[in-house]
C-alpha cells in the first residue's frame, strides 16, 4: 500500500509540495554528505595548518574514482528503479538492489588498490611538492581503505531517493556526517603528530558506520525493495550502466579538470595559488551540493511521470523545480560576491593569502547563478534514459571545453585569467544544455497533446 501511495503522490501531488517533500530532504542529505570533506578542510586548515587544508583539496580529485563508482551504479540504478516503479515492473524493482550491490562491491575492490598504490603518481601529476605532497599522500592512502563502504552507502542511498524516501536517505547520510564532524577534532587532538591522517581516520570510521545502517534499512525498512544476496539480474547491467555512465563521466571529467587546474595554478602562481584554489574549490563544491540535492529530488518526479507517460504534468512540473534551483543558486552566489574574504578565512588563517584570494573567488563564482540550471538539466536527461544527451552536456563542460580553455586563457591573457576558466566553460555548456532541454520540452508538449506519437520505450535489455 505504501509503495502505491508514494507512486500516486509523484503522479498527482502539487508541484510545490513535491519540491518541498523531495528536494528539501535530499538537499539536507547531500549537504550532510558534503560536510565530510568540507569540515575536514576547515578543521585541517584551522587546527593543523593551511598546508593540510591544501593537501585535502589536492587529494579530492583522486577520490572521485570512488564517487564515479557510486554515481555509475547508484544513479543508473535510481533511474531504472524510478521508471520501474512508474511502470509497475516487478522484475526490475526486485533486481536493481542486488545488481547494484554486486557491481559496487567488485569495482570498489579495484578502486581501493588503485587509490592506495596510485596516490604517489597522481600527486606528481598535479605538480604538488613538499609538505602538501606528503600530507596529501598520507590522507589518500587511508581514505581509500574505506572505498567499499563509502561507495555502497552512496549508491544505495540513491536507490532510496528513487523510492521517494528522502527523509530516510537524509537521516542515514546525516548520521555519518555528524559522527565525522565530532571525530575530526577529537582525532586531531588525540594524534597531534600525524597530520592529515587523523582526519582520514575519522572519515573512515564514519563511513563504516554509515554502510552498516544503510544495509539495515534495506533489510528491515524499504517499502519497495528488500536486501538480497548481491548478484546480477539478467539484463539489468545493460539498463543501469548506459544511464549512469554520464554521471560517472562527470566525476572522471572533474578529476581530470581539477588535476589540470591545480597543475596550471601551481605553474603560474606557486604554492599560494594552490592554497587559494583549494579553498575556493572547497566552497564551490559545497555550494553546488544543495543544487545536486535538488536534482536528486527532481529525479524520481521525472522518472516516475515519464515512465507513466504523464508528459504534460512533467512539462509543467519541471518549471517549478527549475525555478527552485535558480533561487537556491543565488543563496550561494551572492555571499561569495559580497563577502568572499569571510568565507575564505574559514579555511585560510593567513590574512595575506585571504586578501589575495578575493578577486579569484569573485571571478570563479561569477557564473554560479547558472548552476541550478546545470544540475537539473543533467539529471533530467539521465532520468528519462537519454544517456547520450546527458553525457554531452556533462562531459562537454567538464572536459571537452575545459582542457583547451585551461591552457589557452592564462597563456594568452596572463595568470589572472586562470580564475575565469570556469566562467567561459559555464556559459557555453549551459547554453547548449538549455537548448536541448527546451527542445525536449516541445516534444513533451506534442506527446501530451496527442499531436505526435511518443516513441516506444522500454528498459533496454531487461527481460523478466
Amino acid at each position: 500500500m505504501e509503495k502505491n501511495e508514494k507512486r500516486q503522490e509523484l503522479l498527482t501531488a502539487s508541484y510545490g509540495s513535491l519540491v518541498v517533500k523531495l528536494c528539501i530532504p535530499a538537499i539536507i542529505g547531500m549537504v550532510v554528505i558534503a560536510l565530510y570533506s568540507f569540515m575536514d578542510s576547515i578543521y585541517a586548515g584551522q587546527m593543523i595548518g593551511e598546508h593540510a587544508m591544501a593537501a585535502i583539496g589536492v587529494s579530492y580529485p583522486l577520490t572521485l574514482i570512488n564517487n564515479s563508482i557510486a554515481v555509475l551504479f547508484g544513479m543508473g540504478g535510481a533511474s531504472v528503479l524510478s521508471r520501474a516503479i512508474g511502470g509497475k515492473d516487478e522484475y526490475v524493482k526486485n533486481g536493481v538492489l542486488p545488481t547494484v550491490t554486486f557491481l559496487v562491491i567488485v569495482t570498489s575492490l579495484v578502486s581501493t588498490v588503485l587509490g592506495i598504490f596510485g596516490a604517489h603518481g597522481y600527486l606528481r601529476l598535479t605538480g604538488t611538492e613538499g609538505l602538501i605532497f606528503e600530507e596529501a599522500k598520507n590522507y589518500l592512502q587511508i581514505v581509500f581503505i574505506g572505498s567499499i563502504f563509502v561507495n555502497l552507502t552512496q549508491a544505495l542511498n540513491m536507490l532510496m531517493r528513487a523510492e521517494g524516501r528522502m527523509i530516510q536517505a537524509m537521516a542515514i547520510m546525516g548520521s555519518g556526517a555528524i559522527l565525522n564532524i565530532i571525530l575530526d577534532p577529537i582525532f586531531i587532538l588525540m594524534f597531534p603528530n600525524i597530520g592529515t591522517r587523523s582526519v582520514a581516520y575519522a572519515t573512515l570510521v564514519s563511513q563504516i558506520f554509515q554502510a552498516i545502517i544503510t544495509i539495515f534499512y534495506f533489510v528491515r525498512i524499504s517499502p519497495h525493495i528488500k536486501w538480497q544476496r548481491p548478484q546480477i539480474y539478467k539484463g539489468l547491467p545493460a539498463a543501469i550502466i548506459p544511464v549512469g555512465i554520464s554521471g560517472m563521466m562527470m566525476q572522471f571529467a572533474t578529476m581530470i579538470q581539477q588535476t589540470l587546474f591545480y597543475r596550471v595554478a601551481g605553474n603560474y602562481g606557486g604554492e599560494s595559488y594552490v592554497i587559494i584554489l583549494s579553498a575556493i574549490l572547497r566552497i564551490q563544491m559545497f555550494a553546488f551540493i544543495p543544487l545536486w540535492g535538488a536534482s536528486q529530488g527532481f529525479q524520481p518526479f521525472v522518472g516516475t511521470n515519464y515512465g507513466a507517460e504523464k508528459y504534460l504534468r512533467l512539462l509543467r512540473g519541471r518549471k517549478t523545480f527549475m525555478l527552485f534551483a535558480f533561487i537556491l543558486s543565488l543563496v550561494f552566489f551572492l555571499p561569495m560576491e559580497i563577502v568572499p574574504d569571510r568565507l575564505l578565512s574559514w579555511f585560510i588563517p593567513e590574512t595575506q593569502i585571504v586578501a589575495a584570494g578575493i578577486y579569484p573567488a569573485r571571478a570563479m563564482f561569477s557564473t554560479f547563478w547558472m548552476y541550478g540550471f546545470m544540475a537539473l538539466m543533467g539529471i533530467y536527461f539521465q532520468a528519462i534514459g537519454d544517456a547520450k544527451t546527458a553525457g554531452i552536456v556533462i562531459v562537454g563542460r567538464n572536459l571537452i571545453l575545459f582542457v583547451p580553455v585551461v591552457f589557452f586563457l592564462p597563456a594568452t591573457f596572463g595568470a589572472a585569467a586562470i580564475w575565469w576558466i570556469f566562467a567561459v566553460c559555464d556559459v557555453v555548456a549551459v547554453g547548449y544544455g538549455m537548448m536541448m532541454y527546451m527542445k525536449h520540452g516541445r516534444l513533451l508538449h506534442a506527446w501530451g497533446t496527442g499531436t505526435a506519437t511518443p516513441p516506444a520505450r522500454k528498459l533496454s535489455g531487461v527481460k523478466s
